[in-house]
């Protein structure tokens, strides 16, 4: 009798087993959770004004930090932790969890589209050259870039602007890889480089720093197709991240304090687009 007894609660156990083992294990927290249950975001970014930046007592400011921490806000996130990283380890970095969002204006691509899930952009904007004062080699394009060989043109590594350049059939040979953009400032000053590119609000920023020594070039002949699109990115697993992100966006740009949160770093009305993140990872 005890025999058939064990041998049922035996039975019973075993059955308990199988169904704890064939039910679905718990979902592991996602970014989303942690983050509103913490309050804590992270977020990576390069120096490069206007889009990022560290100010001198270390607090970091610029269009896209200062969006995020808007947004972010909105969603219940009080706090937000930035990690400095170069332009070009800040899909690495994302990817390796070292920070939750990319908020650096990084440009929407088809090519960055395969490694990272972007928001909806933020602004949209054109590029344009830094020069020695009077444009002594007159250059307005990469075009020019590309018809004198002897120029040497200064572009920040990982940069979309690299891509153009080689488009525009500029050789290797003349294109001077940096890390950032104040390389570039200092690589065109000291004639290590005869122009370096960058966005018009960079460029423009660039110039201001170092007046009478270096300008921005007004009238920058470029293809339309070059207009660039800046948003936050995320890890391609962080979809509901993105999402809730993209709904708060959507419900505050070009409303008047999104345009006096940007104002301060160049960007106003003009800057809005309706460009969606779907449309341009597709061109």
């Amino acid at each position: 009798m005890k025999l058939n007894r064990l041998t049922s609660a035996l039975g019973m156990l075993c059955a308990i087993a199988g169904l704890i083992a064939q039910a679905p294990s718990a979902r592991a927290e996602t970014t989303l959770q942690r983050i509103q249950r913490t309050g804590v975001v992270r977020i990576g970014y390069a120096n490069e004004k206007p889009f990022a930046y560290t100010l001198p007592n270390g607090d970091v400011t610029g269009e896209s930090p200062e969006i995020a921490k808007k947004i972010f806000s909105k969603l219940g996130v009080k706090k937000v932790d930035a990690v400095l990283t170069e332009w070009g380890s800040l899909i690495p970095g994302l990817q390796a969890g070292r920070f939750d969002v990319i908020a650096a204006g990084m440009y929407i691509t088809p090519q960055r589209c395969k490694q990272v899930a972007f928001a909806d952009p933020q602004y949209q904007i054109g590029d344009t050259l830094l020069t020695l004062p009077g444009n002594p080699k007159h250059l307005d394009s990469y075009t020019s870039v590309a018809k004198n060989p002897d120029v040497k043109l200064a572009v920040m590594a990982g940069t979309v602007e690299l891509g153009y350049a080689r488009a525009a059939s500029i050789k290797d040979s003349q294109i001077l890889q940096v890390p950032d953009t104040t390389a570039q400032l200092q690589a065109v000053r000291s004639h290590r480089a005869d122009a370096a590119v960058g966005t018009a609000l960079t460029m423009k920023d660039l110039a201001a720093k170092m007046p009478g020594q270096v300008v921005a070039v007004d009238k920058f002949v470029d293809d339309p197709k070059h207009m660039g699109y800046g948003a936050l990115a995320f890890r391609k697993d962080d979809t509901d991240l993105r999402d809730a992100v993209d709904k708060q966006l959507h419900a505050w740009l070009g409303t008047p304090d999104h345009l006096k949160t940007v104002a301060p770093f160049g960007f106003d009305k003009s800057n809005v687009t309706d460009k969606t993140a779907a449309e341009l990872c597709r061109e």
